[in-house]
């Protein structure tokens, strides 16, 4: 199910939705604008493999290009960052810093397009009620919190991972976890492709299309467990955390503060 709209009407614009999701293309801009090209010298392209794998990748292995080397540098890796909180880095000469501010820079790159456009697709439907009810300074910092809170669950899930993780899909679970709370009679659109080129929308409950999704990511969670790496490529626990980081923080703590419900459509 692609959600396509929502039946809330927002009685503000929402911003710092928008400027999230700009934020958003222009680092994926960014990233596709730097070189996938090795050195040609395959010396020199193992002389930089070797350096940037015991380097800014800390020990994961990918190829020696600008592009990868970026992801390498902002992505979010657990055993770098914990082994850099711990204060006892494997590798020599990590850029400590970078390290810890990657939780944060991690948020904002993607590893495709069907990545980022699915994340950006759910921001762009569910972030502008909840951004009007949080205000938008609270919206902001309620959104980067709850992205770093679902980065360091699946940390905690893989604390030995070196595979760069990167997305807004757990900043993004948290806005829906807070969206359920908010608006628990809301509908939604959704489209449903047929055959790939055939496309059914379909008005349903907010709460059924959250539910299925959160439900999705709970039992791929917990099936991955037993995996080597927990989510398989995938950072079910980012979704799950970020997820409940929202719902918890909303219902327990900032619903009585907030302002009163926008409208809902009609139609």
């Amino acid at each position: 199910m692609i959600p396509i709209g929502d039946s809330p009407r927002s009685r503000t614009t929402p911003w710092v939705t928008y400027a999230f999701i700009a934020a958003n293309v222009l680092v994926w801009l960014y990233t596709l604008s730097l070189s996938d090209a090795v050195p040609a010298s395959p010396l020199e392209a193992r002389r930089q493999f070797n350096e940037q794998t015991t380097g800014v990748c800390y020990g994961f292995e990918t190829r020696p290009s600008d592009r990868d080397r970026f992801y390498c540098e902002r992505s979010f890796q657990p055993q770098e960052f914990f082994d850099v909180v711990a204060g006892d880095p494997i590798f020599p000469g990590v850029n400590e810093t970078q390290a810890l501010l990657s939780i944060l820079t991690s948020i904002f790159m993607h590893a495709g397009w069907l990545h980022i456009i699915g994340n950006l697709l759910f921001l762009w439907v569910f972030g502008d009620n909840v951004e009007d009810r949080l205000g938008h300074i609270g919206y902001a910092l309620f959104y980067v919190a709850g992205g770093v809170f679902a980065a360091l669950c699946q940390g905690v899930a893989d604390p030995d991972a070196v595979i760069p993780n990167v997305g807004a899909s757990g900043a993004v679970a948290a806005v829906l976890g807070s969206y359920l709370v908010l608006f628990p009679r809301a509908t939604v659109n959704v489209v449903i492709p047929i055959f790939i080129l055939i496309f059914i929308p379909i008005p349903i409950p907010a709460a059924l299309m959250i539910g299925i999704w959160f439900l999705q990511n709970l039992l791929a969670g917990v099936a991955s467990v037993s995996e080597t790496s927990a989510g398989g490529g995938v950072a079910f626990f980012a979704h799950i955390g970020g997820f409940a980081f929202g719902f918890l923080l909303t219902l327990l703590v900032l619903r009585p503060f907030l302002r009163r419900p926008p409208r809902y459509a009609l139609d």
